[in-house]
Order: structure tokens, then sequence, then C-alpha cells
């Protein structure tokens, strides 16, 4: 793989990715885009031939085709998903001829996926046999389809090299709202450049103060004031630094179970 050609395709990549997202929201700030490297890796794969059973995850996306994240997929290893930090990223893989027994290779194709679960640690086997997702393993445990694009099945598992590269996503964030009065349980989701977020802030329309919620698992933050009914906007930044405002993203009078974003429902 030539290496030095793609990572300046994917700094590219992520200034174009950063621009779209703003256009998305009311107000971006956008610092300068960081490079990208490939690292090396393992990757398994799982779910099945038809990905049927990679639905739900770690990172709380629910039924991956209809939000949009379909068969291009992967479950991360402890190092690699960061208490959920890392849901939303996308990474480029592509096996590592250089390391790989070339029967179950494909050298040359790439393929890039979204992390949407999280792969635990089996302390019970060795690191090298076994416990692919053990610490200090950077591991992508793949959907069955996206890993057979750089993988032959009978190997099971194959060496690569990946790189972090910016998120691809049509239709703009949305905002899943669940919980109940006092607990609002925010699910942000299809999040293009940067993939995932730092920080998030609420304000509801009675008020001029941003409240800042936290991240309660995977791509689902919280907020424990009193915002039912209330029209809402969210302030995001996400893990590459730029930061987003969606001005009255909710409308007056949601209910919990409802998926909102740029300014209007997203039918489920």
């Amino acid at each position: 793989i030539d290496m030095a050609p793609a990572r300046v395709v994917a700094v590219v990549l992520l200034a174009v990715g950063s621009l779209l997202l703003s256009a998305a929201a009311d107000t971006a700030t956008a610092p300068s885009p960081q490079p990208f490297v490939w690292q090396k890796a393992h990757a398994t794969f799982y779910g099945g031939a038809d990905a049927s059973d990679t639905m739900g995850g770690a990172c709380g996306y629910g039924n991956l085709f209809a939000e949009g994240y379909g068969t291009r997929t992967a479950a991360l290893s402890t190092v690699l998903f960061n208490d959920g930090a890392a849901c939303g990223q996308c990474y480029k893989i592509a096996c590592d001829r250089k390391r790989a027994d070339p029967l179950f290779c494909k050298p040359g194709v790439t393929v890039t996926v979204t992390a949407t679960n999280f792969c635990p640690p089996n302390d019970a086997l060795p690191n090298d046999n076994g416990g692919w997702c053990n610490t200090p393993r950077p591991h992508f445990d793949m959907a069955q389809p996206a890993w057979e694009k750089i993988g032959v099945y009978k190997g099971g598992i194959i060496p690569v090299m990946y790189q972090r590269v910016p998120c691809v996503k049509r239709g703009g964030v949305r905002f899943r709202i669940n919980g109940h009065d006092y607990f609002n349980l925010v699910l942000v989701s299809n999040v293009a450049a940067a993939g995932s977020i730092k920080s998030m802030d609420v304000k509801s329309s009675d008020s001029e103060d941003w409240m800042p919620m936290a991240r309660n698992w995977g791509a689902n933050w919280h907020s424990l004031a009193n915002l039912t009914g209330k029209m809402l906007s969210f302030r995001l930044t996400n893990t590459d630094g730029h930061t987003l405002v969606f001005n009255d993203v909710v409308p007056k009078g949601w209910t919990f179970g409802q998926s909102f974003g740029n300014r209007f429902e997203q039918k489920s």
C-alpha cells in the first residue's frame, strides 16, 4: 500500500468533511485538521454474512441499517474504544500483505468502517491466541461483509494497517431523545468529519445558559435538567476540536423516543 498519497488524501478529506459538518450546524469553529497516519493492528469478523448480528452495540446506535451505518462497521478493542469516546469514528483498513499469509489476504483493497461497538477483552486467553481484544492490542472486530473486502473467510484473523479518516455521512447530525422527566438521554448519531463527540451542552428556549451534558454510555449523553417538551438547542464539540451549534433543533412539544436533526424530525 502506498501510504504517503493516502495520508495526503485523508487530510484533504478531513478539511472537506469539516466544512460539510459545519454547514449542517448554525455556527461552528474549525481548528486546522491534523494528519492521520497508518498504524498496525489485527482484524477479525463477527455478525454473520449479512451483518444482522451486529445490531445494537456498545455505542447505542441500535439498528445500524436504519441509522445509515449499514454493514461497514466494527467493534474496537479497549485501547481504541476509549470508554466510548471513539464511537462514530471512521477508520480505513487494509490487509497488511507484508505480515499476512498471502492465502488469506486481499492486497491493494481498503474498506472504511465506523466504530459502533466494543470488543471486550478475554483475559482467560493469551493476547496472541484468542484474546485478540485484550489490552494493549489495537484490534478491529469487523462486520463480516466489511472484513471480507480485505480478507479471505478461512483466515479468520489477519494483520492490518489502519488509519483514522474523516467520516462521510448524509442527512446531518441526528438527536434521539430517550429517558424521562429530569433524565434526558440523547443519542447523537450520523456525525460527519470527526465522527465522535468530546463534549455536549444543551440550552432550552426559556434560558440563555448552556448546560453541560455528561456521557452516559457510548454515544449517549444525559442531562438531569427539566427539559421535557421545551424547544432545545445543542452544542457539540467533536474530538477534533470543532464546535457546532444546532439552534432550536428540537421543537417545542417533543416527546421521549423521537429523533430530530437539521431543524426537522427524522423518521426512525
